[in-house]
């Protein structure tokens, strides 16, 4: 198989090849929208070998991740955790690719390797301390950006440094079916928790209580009360809520947490225009239950990577948990699966194969 990739990679470098983009037109308000984006077809690169003394990396994408965070690299606004997008330039995001050539020595050609990199069949990587070699198993290279990529770790960090989740907890995760919200249920039920989903079609709820194990689920969509939702579903309370979606949900779940509750805020999904966002009105319930509300970030965690590559890839290959995932044929079908993540579209992870490898 190496022999075989090497090979390819030795025919590609020094040839011109069409390079397909998408590229990022210009700052938005609200949801985004596929014309945001801009597919250029025609657009050729030199596969020439990699500058020395340039630490970088050129690579063949293979997979592209879809997340909700990169819609916040959409505004001009530079006070987050990851800059803007530049207007008129290839958007940006995780992805699994193979090496054609390198000048950082920890790659060679043919390594399989994921990490951020240009929504495009080939790109040119400068910053590759972030890029991590995935050690050839019999895991699909796709699970690298999500059971074993950047969502998965994120459930993985936020659930057990977050939330100090006990044995009988009483647990609650928001958009329960999506990249994230499907390991942390299924990682709390292996820790002997009671574990209840929200998700916004009859499918995704069922696939909740028949395919992820969860106790129980619930559509948002169909209640008109959400307070009165998470009471049916839990009478005695909430020990931890995992939030991804933020606004009237969090709202509704502050009311029902039991006293030295925790709620993780992983992400708000819900707050479609970031720039007029919704306000919370039942924060009081932090005093009088004495919550702790802690917003996070995978990469805070970064020293136990190994501990969870290690850790999910056997509870995978034990058949212990499951992994979800929505797969996209193409480049061309990226635009429309990002956009599909604002309204629910997608059953589980949403991923691009871009080249088959």
């Amino acid at each position: 198989m190496e022999e075989k990739a090497g090979k390819e990679v030795k025919q590609l470098l020094g040839t011109t090849v069409e390079n397909k983009q998408v590229i990022f037109k210009g700052y938005i308000e609200g949801i985004p929208k596929e014309t945001d984006m801009e597919l250029k077809i025609g657009k050729t690169m030199n596969l020439e070998k990699v500058p020395k003394g340039s630490n970088g990396s050129l690579v063949k994408n293979l997979y592209l991740s879809c997340d909700p965070y990169m819609r916040g690299r959409m505004r001009d606004f530079t006070g987050s955790y990851l800059p803007p997008f530049t207007p008129g330039e290839v958007i940006e995001g995780f992805g699994v690719s193979k090496v054609l050539d390198s000048d950082n020595p920890d790659f060679k050609p043919g390594d399989i390797i994921s990490g951020f990199t240009g929504w495009e069949e080939y790109s040119l990587i400068y910053k590759t301390e972030q890029l991590r070699k995935i050690q050839a198993d019999d895991m699909p290279l796709s699970y690298h950006v999500g059971l074993l990529g950047m969502p998965g770790f994120t459930a993985y960090a936020g659930f057990y440094e977050v939330c100090a989740p006990k044995r009988g907890d009483y647990v609650f995760v928001s958009a329960a079916s999506g990249a994230v919200g499907q390991l942390v249920g299924q990682l709390a039920k292996l820790h002997g928790c009671y574990v209840v989903g929200s998700a916004g079609t009859k499918q995704k709820v069922d696939i909740l209580k028949d395919r992820l194990g969860f106790d129980g689920a619930f559509n948002y969509k169909e209640e008109t009360d959400l307070d009165k939702a998470l009471k049916r579903h839990f009478p005695e309370g909430i020990d931890i809520y995992f939030d991804n979606v933020g606004g009237s949900m969090l709202d509704a779940a502050l009311l029902n947490m039991r006293i030295h509750g925790r709620i993780a805020i992983c992400g708000m999904v819900s707050q479609q225009s970031l720039s007029n966002p919704q306000g919370i009105h039942n924060l009081f319930m932090l005093i009088t239950k004495r919550v702790k509300m802690q917003g996070f970030l995978q990469s805070d965690y970064l020293h136990l990577f190994p501990q969870f590559l290690e850790d999910v890839t056997s509870l995978y290959k034990q058949g212990k948990i499951t992994y979800l995932e929505d797969m996209n044929e193409g480049l061309e079908s990226g635009p429309s699966a990002f956009v599909g993540l604002f309204s629910g579209q997608n059953i589980g992870k949403q991923v691009i194969r871009v080249a088959h490898h």
